[in-house]
């Protein structure tokens, strides 16, 4: 192995660093950190490559903490469904594009500058993958006292109504049941119902005074119930297609992630190596804080209780929530872009070392020293 290293040719980004960790030796003991340290802080190119990696990481770990609750909210499945959904996409894509990543850069045998310049194609194909939270979103479903009024009566974002005025309904009991109207109430009592009866095993409710005409002829339905226990089912069909650009997005973008690390590696002088990763892994921190504060903004109706405490949320924009999760992630892919542009612009390769091993280079500067 050490023989191999030796023969190696040398990418260390050419700013004079290399020869200065082999002069002061640097990276024996730790008295050498803040040296080592301010050495890697000036590398143009470490740093833009950090940056890129950052951004994009903070998308990742952003998606794959908060994925399961969009396909919940966005196509109406339940959370574990969600939950399942998400695993399936993400983790066979990550590993895809990652394993498609390494046989690419192995077999093309790129040097550092091809690798950040495949880098960017990647960014590039994911980014414009990701515009399917614009075209495979859904629209709101219909929601009493939400998105609709109580069949022409009451206003928005308030579940109290004349026609459920006198039933003194608590917000604090999610109770979600669909109308024979194929809009979604709070609770049976917010919808105005009175009883309810068990038919073959479904719940359904009567006499309900906030419930309006079904929407669509069903014969002796219609007279049978006027609403049932659990959400309306969605009538948005987009979820096969958002789970297959999503799928190829998440490929895309790990077909950066190896080779990004594998750039950051060779830019740096070769006792730095070790310690150049592990400058990008805090950055990926603020991703699932700042998807949990754009999906919280989409939230309209909290879980409040007599105490006036906000909980969970009930209901939200699926709209405002595609535009928000696709603005933070072209947001920061376009910062990732234009990193991995500096840093194929600010990278020069070694002078001595374009056509010579890294051990006769090392042999030079040692009678230089």
């Amino acid at each position: 192995t050490a023989k191999i290293q030796a023969e190696k040719m040398s990418e260390t980004h050419d700013d004079g660093s290399q020869v200065l960790v082999q002069m002061n030796n640097i990276g024996q003991s730790f008295k050498d950190f803040p040296m080592a340290l301010l050495i890697l802080l000036r590398n143009p190119v470490l740093m833009s490559l950090i940056i890129a990696s950052s951004s994009e990481a903070l998308v990742a770990t952003g998606f794959a903490t908060f994925l399961p609750k969009f396909i919940e909210n966005q196509f109406g499945k339940s959370s574990s469904f969600s939950a399942t959904l998400g695993g399936l996409v993400l983790i066979p894509a990550a590993a895809l594009g990652q394993v498609i990543s390494g046989i690419l850069v192995s077999k093309c045998k790129m040097d550092c500058k091809g690798i950040m310049k495949f880098t960017i194609r990647t960014y590039s194909v994911a980014l414009i993958l990701n515009t399917v939270f614009l075209f495979a979103k859904c629209g709101n479903e219909p929601f009493a006292g939400v998105s609709e009024t109580y069949n022409g009566t009451g206003t928005l974002h308030n579940l109290t109504a004349p026609c459920n005025a006198n039933c003194r309904c608590l917000r604090s009991m999610y109770y979600p049941i669909c109308g024979r109207d194929e809009v979604q109430y709070f609770s049976p009592c917010f919808a105005g119902c009175a009883s309810y009866h068990f038919n073959n095993m479904k719940k359904t409710y009567h006499n309900c005074s906030c419930i309006g005409k079904p929407k669509r002829e069903n014969g002796l339905e219609d007279f049978l119930y006027e609403a049932v226990a659990g959400k309306c089912p969605t009538q948005c069909k987009f979820l096969p297609l958002f789970l297959t650009f999503f799928f190829f997005a998440v490929v895309f973008t790990f077909m950066a992630t190896t080779p990004t690390t594998v750039a950051i590696l060779r830019c740096v002088p070769d006792k730095q190596r070790s310690f150049a990763p592990f400058l990008p892994l805090k950055c990926t921190i603020p991703g699932p804080i700042l998807f949990g504060v754009a999906i919280d903004s989409s939230c309209t109706l909290w879980d409040i209780n007599e105490c006036e405490i906000k909980g969970a949320c009930w209901v939200y924009d699926n709209e405002r929530m595609a535009y928000l999760l696709m603005g933070i992630s072209a947001a920061c892919k376009i910062i990732t872009i234009v990193f991995a542009f500096m840093a194929v612009y600010f990278y020069k390769p070694p002078q001595l070392t374009k056509a010579l091993p890294r051990k006769t280079s090392e042999n030079i500067c040692a009678i230089h020293k």
